[in-house]
């Protein structure tokens, strides 16, 4: 059964859609700051529906990420619900604001992390913008390209038909490196978000429970958002990408403290 509470499965409301006194408290506080510290280049705002159902998917390259993404989101209409790692959710502070917010907390590389993506589909049942980093945690590859992803956000994709929209970030690594929790605040950055779009995803509809198609969809999904971040760098990816399983690094946390 889904973890979340009932009160959190209302269809979206307000303007942003989705937003709540939660939401509306932290972007007050997040978003100033943001604006002070990043330099905006946001582009494909026309591929974002301003309301119904909608999977937004992106890469992922530093701890920053889910702000400068829900920024962008909330500016241009709808306050995203994330699937995110349930340590975030037991901060002083931080874990009940998100938590009053409606996202979900993520019990990775466990059995837990079902019942995330039950409350994701929930979610997207009564019309939320549902937001994932199908890589399940920051990219491996060591120049950032996106690496080999897990399947849950296709398998959620599979199972709701809801649009897809590919989304594609770079820069905020400059401002708080892969892996590092020390921000750089005395220089400005340019952060460019890339909104793509929507994914034609019919020939995985009702496949969420066979692995090899879920794999097929997932490999669709992350070339899109690599398309998308080699249009942002100017460069190509790797012919090879990157994969987890294969690299004797832990699937989740900094490999850096595994060594």
């Amino acid at each position: 059964m889904s973890k979340l509470p009932r009160s959190a499965l209302k269809p979206p409301s307000g303007n942003p859609l989705g937003t709540n006194t939660a939401f509306k408290f932290g972007s007050s506080l997040v978003i100033p700051l943001l604006n002070l510290w990043v330099k905006k280049d946001w582009r494909g705002q026309e591929n974002l529906p301003k309301s119904g159902p909608v999977l937004v998917v992106c890469n992922h390259v530093s701890y920053l990420d889910a702000l400068v993404w829900a920024h962008y989101l909330f500016r241009n209409g709808r306050a995203p619900r994330f699937l995110g790692k349930e340590s975030v959710f037991r901060a002083p502070i931080i874990g009940r604001i998100i938590t009053a917010a409606g996202q979900v907390p993520v019990h990775r590389e466990s059995d837990g992390a079902f019942d995330a993506l039950e409350s994701g589909i929930e979610l997207l049942n009564v019309g939320h913008c549902l937001a994932i980093y199908p890589e399940g945690t920051l990219t491996r590859d060591e120049n950032l390209w996106p690496m080999v992803a897990k399947t849950g956000a296709a398998r959620i994709a599979a199972s709701t038909n809801v649009p897809v929209i590919p989304f594609a970030q770079w820069g905020d690594h400059n401002l708080i490196p892969r892996y590092s929790k020390k921000f750089i605040f005395w220089k400005r950055h340019k952060v460019t978000i890339v909104a793509g779009k929507p994914l034609d995803m019919s020939k995985w509809s009702g496949q969420a429970d066979n692995p090899d198609a879920m794999r097929e969809a997932t490999a669709h999904i992350m070339g899109e958002i690599t398309k998308l971040l080699e249009g942002i760098r100017g460069e190509s990816a790797p012919a090879v990408t990157f994969d987890p399983h294969k690299s004797g690094l832990p699937r989740i946390g900094n490999p850096k403290k595994a060594k």
